[in-house]
């Protein structure tokens, strides 16, 4: 395994790269996100994940206008998120328009943009998934993913193929078959919730605990290198300050063979997650 860094990057099967420590921003509203955004560019976080339906990409916006890094050496990722019926391509081409200005008031394009759920149906997601294909393009935004997507859905989506799909994705929520099947197909793998919401139970696991203790690190720290061990690109949040150093503090130690096989025997399928996690949509 090649040594990692906050600088390491995941390439793109379009043949760009990724950064591959994110920064996640769920939940996070106004001067807390703005303010959250900063801190996090200003400890070397250059990936950024946000959302419409977070309601902040406007707060990300101006974050980044005011971190007084270039807008170019950041990478930054929305989703759009599917109603509950079958829309024209127009209408969700329109949605995605939205999110530019919000991001870049000079127009700068979006790096990645996701389909947030699988919902309603196949005949909705193809839909969805020819208006981001058309924004990709017109060179506005950069790559196209999804997220949520369980493997049904993934293989009845028509061209191109996604560069991302982001799920939910930790030891205790593995995704096993979803993880196979975008690896034989060159889907990288974002992992959201990959410290579980700093859910205690997780965190007390004995686990978990016993092996951060033996690396004298923290739990949450262990999550996310096991998560960049895996090749996975993980996107903690957290809007504290000393937290958000934290989850980048990850470059110092290694996991070693041991370490992740116990790791990976802490799976529990779908009762594991701690989010809506709606691989399963029909």
């Amino acid at each position: 395994m090649s040594k990692l860094s906050i600088a390491s990057t995941v390439k793109l099967n379009t043949g760009r790269t990724i950064p591959q420590l994110g920064f996640g921003v769920y939940q996070a509203r106004g001067d807390e996100c703005k303010n959250a955004v900063i801190e996090a560019i200003h400890a070397g976080y250059t990936h950024i994940d946000s959302a419409q339906a977070y309601h902040n990409e406007h707060h990300v916006g101006a974050a980044v206008a005011a971190s007084g890094v270039p807008r170019a050496s950041l990478f930054l990722t929305t989703k759009f998120m599917p109603g509950h019926s079958v829309p024209s391509v127009e209408t969700v081409y329109a949605e995605l328009e939205k999110s530019r200005p919000k991001l870049a008031k000079d127009g700068a394009p979006i790096d990645l943009m996701l389909i947030h759920s699988p919902r309603p149906n196949a005949e909705a997601r193809a839909k969805h998934w020819e208006a981001l294909a058309k924004a990709q393009s017109e060179g506005w935004i950069k790559d196209i993913g999804v997220s949520n997507f369980g493997v049904k859905h993934l293989a009845a989506l028509p061209a191109p193929t996604p560069a991302i799909n982001q799920i939910e994705l930790h030891p205790w929520c593995q995704q096993r078959d979803i993880v196979a099947y975008c690896q034989q197909h060159s889907i990288a793998v974002q992992a959201y919730c990959p410290i579980v919401r700093a859910d205690p139970k997780r965190l007390g696991d004995p686990v978990a605990v016993r092996i951060a203790d033996k690396h004298g690190k923290q739990v949450t720290q262990v999550l996310i290198r096991w998560s960049l061990q895996k090749g996975y690109i993980p996107l903690p949040k957290s809007v504290t300050s000393s937290r958000i150093k934290a989850n980048a503090d990850v470059y110092d130690f290694e996991l070693d063979a041991d370490d992740m096989a116990a790791l990976d025997g802490l799976d529990e399928g779908a009762a594991g997650a701690c989010s809506w996690n709606p691989v399963d949509t029909p």
